[in-house]
């Protein structure tokens, strides 16, 4: 007998996760209505500020942005900026709530770098810096629970922010599509025999390793990794194809005996995928059979690659909150990260 999740998801992510439809629909439209961005032009490139959850987001606009934008899109995790941040740069300063100190950091850097500076928060010391910094604050719903489950609106909000700034085109027909797919697949996994459900009773006990193709397969694995640690609070890794073909496949060849016993991998797969990155796939799979438990493939579906993108990030939260259920875990406090927090904070 598993617990109820509406029982021990005390913080709502179920919901939350069902409701990534709206989030998506809603960030668009705030993102759409701010005032005062800077123009597009002598923009040379662009750097989105962002840890945890809003780094993942800010690794799927780059992959978004890599084959339509006329300017690179990169992700900076840290405290301060880079040294090639400044006058031709446009700065992304993303956090749901506004409070990781290295992103409010960064965004301090960039602006007095001489960036063009975009804050997106729904508030805390983010968006306390946005005034300071005299930069357009792009408001985040403040609803959201936690800010693990805001992948929606911070993987939108830049988006439309670049589309406004005529950096990156086609972003309201790329935002329509994600929602129609959202809400298809929010029917689908809302049933009892849901997809989400039967992978996270397949993985059970054992940990997930979890393969993405290329960089926008390679953000929807990193967000399944990190729902899997913060949800049912297990073990999870991630990487891509084709990069893992080079080094990580290699350190499967010895020790199967244990590997069989203890992990799960999970392939997600999309339609933009280079034939070559295809074919890896399958012999990564075929190579890696017998030295884990199973292999699960998950196919994306959905009319264009962030619809696709949005969709297995969506499979991906159901499937951890539903082991987390299994387990009888509360997916929703996160006490090792938030003593390990407070213990840097002190």
């Amino acid at each position: 007998m598993t617990a109820d999740l509406h029982q021990v998801d005390s913080l709502g992510l179920r919901a939350a996760a069902l409701g990534l439809p709206h989030q998506v629909e809603l960030a668009a439209e705030l993102a759409a209505e701010v005032p005062g961005l800077p123009p597009g032009e002598g923009i040379r490139a662009v750097v989105v500020l962002a840890t945890g959850t809003e780094a993942i987001a800010g690794e799927a606009v780059a992959a978004l942005a890599a084959p339509r934008s006329p300017v690179p899109v990169v992700v900076h995790r840290d405290y301060g900026c880079p040294s090639w941040v400044g006058p031709g740069t446009l700065a992304l300063a993303l956090s749901h709530a506004g409070d990781a100190e290295e992103t409010v950091d960064a965004a301090t850097a960039a602006a007095r770098a001489g960036a063009a500076t975009v804050v997106m928060a729904a508030g805390g010391a983010l968006a306390t810096a946005a005034q300071r910094l005299d930069a357009p604050l792009v408001p985040l719903d403040p609803t959201i629970t936690a800010g693990r489950s805001a992948l929606g609106a911070t993987t939108v909000s830049p988006l439309v922010v670049l589309g406004r700034m005529g950096l990156l085109d086609g972003v309201e027909a790329m935002v329509a599509a994600a929602v129609d797919q959202l809400r298809a697949r929010e029917h689908r996994l809302s049933g009892a025999r849901s997809e989400a459900r039967r992978i996270a009773r397949r993985i059970g006990r054992t940990m997930p390793l979890v393969y993405g193709g290329s960089a926008l397969g390679g953000a929807a694995a990193a967000r399944w990794k990190s729902q899997f640690n913060q949800n049912p609070k297990v073990p999870a890794w991630a990487n891509r194809v084709p990069e893992l073909t080079h080094d990580e496949v290699a350190g499967w060849a010895v020790n199967g005996d244990v590997t069989r016993q203890v992990l799960t991998m999970v392939l997600l797969r999309h339609d933009f995928e280079h034939p070559g990155v295809a074919r890896r796939f399958e012999a990564v799979a075929e190579l890696c059979d017998e030295v884990v438990a199973d292999v699960l493939r998950v196919e994306a579906a959905g009319d264009g690659p962030l619809a696709q993108f949005l969709d297995l990030a969506l499979v991906g939260d159901m499937a951890s909150l539903h082991l987390a259920e299994d387990l009888g875990v509360d997916p929703g406090p996160v006490p090792t990260r938030d003593d390990l927090e407070a213990r840097v904070r002190s």
